[in-house]
This record gives structure tokens, sequence and C-alpha cells, in this order.
């Protein structure tokens, strides 16, 4: 199966083959482009930009596959957990279609919506299901760059639910973090399950222009001091960790938030890790910043860990795993 990412500056390209229950890598690859995104798209050329740099990439690395899983951006995606009695699965459906209107801000007839059962709990006599909602509009318009590339678009989802299948332990509650260019995205995951999603508007970007200010420097390099130096106190004498600190609170404490919810709200656990992905986890000292301050494990995710590589191959990818998470589980969706 094929996963394809397309984020705001950049598309990610995975293709899988399953045998049994193995994955094994066929093909790979990355690009950067400076067009137009497909969300805020809105002339055929934008379109056109986007789709003739997706062809470019297929072709260079060798992709066989036409059908393709796709990605969305969350901040576009309504994510909510509603609880209902102990209904069965029909039930379930029949509820999800009638009430889905009050849990999501468009009129459903402009959504395409999706759920799934999360968890029955025979003490509260209740189930829990996580409903996702994608204006019709966004989905369209991701679907018409990867056509108008001569693939067939199967499925879309959200970048957390493909992190969640590539970078989560099949076990147990972990809180995954992708640091993308322009906005955090966070969720909590239960055995695989997203229970909690959450999008702020402050990332990579935002990082680069603090270390700028800060330190009085250009865009360009102010990129390379934060990827040189980071969080690490050693380094400049801490001055580019003293410009990131304000901005790292904000998602600290919208981390601490989410927890917080899921323990009082949902009755949920603490989790066990934060798995951290995307382009700004590879920060120096980002990993024991986020450790310290709170208080839980924090390890750079690896999306090719349930993924079969040649040494080869893997000695090629892993310096650039941070940038393949939701395209890799894009293609591990398995419909079968």
């Amino acid at each position: 199966m094929l996963g394809i990412d397309i984020g705001s500056k950049s598309i990610k390209v995975i293709e899988l083959i399953k045998s049994g229950t193995v994955w094994s890598l066929k093909s790979s690859g990355a690009v950067g482009y400076a067009g137009v995104s497909p969300d805020k798209a809105t002339l055929d050329s934008d379109y056109t930009a986007v789709s003739e740099v997706l062809k470019k990439i297929i072709t260079q690395i060798g992709v066989s596959s036409k059908d393709v899983n796709i990605s969305l951006p969350e901040a576009l995606v309504f994510t909510r957990v509603i609880k209902f009695p102990l209904l069965t699965d029909e039930e379930v459906a029949s509820a999800v279609k009638w009430e889905a209107e009050q849990y999501i801000p468009i009129p459903v007839a402009d959504a395409v919506v999706q759920y799934t059962i999360l968890e029955r709990n025979q003490s509260l006599a209740s189930v829990s299901v996580l409903l996702v909602a994608a204006p019709k509009a966004v989905v369209e318009k991701y679907a018409k760059v990867v056509k108008l590339a001569g693939l067939t678009p199967i499925s879309a989802e959200t970048e957390l639910t493909a992190l969640a299948r590539s970078l989560s332990p099949t076990k147990g509650v972990t809180l995954l973090l992708d640091l993308g260019s322009s906005a955090t995205d966070m969720s909590i995951v239960k055995d695989l399950n997203t229970v909690f999603t959450r999008s702020i508007p402050v990332a990579g970007e935002a990082f680069t222009r603090a270390v700028s200010q800060s330190l009085g420097i250009e865009a360009i390099q102010a990129e390379e001091y934060k990827k040189t130096y980071g969080l690490s106190p050693d380094q400049l004498e801490g001055k580019v960790k003293k410009a990131l600190e304000p901005i790292f609170r904000v998602i600290i404490d919208e981390i601490k938030k989410a927890i917080h919810f899921y323990q009082t709200d949902e009755g949920g656990d603490v989790p066990t890790a934060i798995i951290i992905t995307g382009g700004a986890s590879v920060m120096p000292d980002i990993v024991p910043f986020l450790t310290e301050n709170l208080n839980i494990e924090t390890i750079v995710g690896n999306p090719f860990g349930k993924i079969n590589l040649d040494p080869e191959t893997a000695k090629t990818l892993v310096p650039y795993s941070s940038i393949y998470g939701t395209a890799v589980g894009l293609a591990m969706r398995d419909e079968t």
C-alpha cells in the first residue's frame, strides 16, 4: 500500500508490501515544494503545481501501486470522544448518524464523518466512541492533487491517526507529539486507539522566529541555530535555549492540560511515555528538556520500528525518520 503525507512544505511517500503480518519497505522518498498547500488551494494551477511535484517523486522512487491512503491536516479535522449508553454496534452507528450534528461545528451534509468504537465499559454501562469529521471540501482538495498525479485515493485520515499506527506500542497509554512546521499536534493513544487530540498553531516556524528575534539574526541563520544548538544549555551560552523556552512552555502547558482532561473527564491513565516526531523533534536536548519538565519519559519516535528494512536502507533512512511517521502509518493502513 502507498501512503502519501502532503504537508505544508513537503511531500513524503512510503510504499509498503505486506506478507502475512510483516510489513516490508518497497520505496520511499520526500521532496520539498514552495507552492500553495492543498488545503489553501483555490486555483487549478495550485493543484497542478503540487501534483507535478508528487508525480516527480513517485517516478523517481519507482512507486508501483496506484492506490493511496492520504492524510489530512489535524487543525482542519474535528475529533471528539463521545459516550453513549451500552449500545450494540448497529445502535452506535445509528446514534452517531443522528447525533453527529451537535458534536461538529459544520453541517453534517458538508462533512465526511467516521467513527471508531474505543471501549465498552460494563460497570459504567457506556460505550466510548471516537468521532472524526472533516469538511468534504478539504478531503476533495487533497484527493484532487492525488488524482492529478495519476493515483487513486482509497482513504483519508488524520495525521495523528496514522502516527498512532506507526509509532505507538500495541498496548498501553502514550502521548504523541508531532512538532511540524506550522502546528504542533498531540494525541493520547491507548492500545493503538487515538482517544484525545489537540492541535495548536505553535511549532517549527515559531521556534525559528523566536531565535531570529531574540538573537537579532536572519530567519535562515536562525533556522540553522535552532537545528544545531536547540535546547542545549551549554551551546552558544544557552542563548538559543533561552529564546526557545517561552514557546516550549506553551506546548508543555497544553500537554499538561491534555493529560489532566484525559484523567479527569475520561478516567484515563497518565501516559507512560511521550513519543515525539516531526521536523523539530530532532533539536539537540529536546528529549531531556521535555522529560524534566513533564516528568514523563520522552523518546524520539521510530516509524520504521514495525517495518522490515535492509541494513543499507536503514542506514539511509534513519537520519530522516522524524519526517516519515505519518506516511508510514498511512501505508500500514490495512483494509483487509
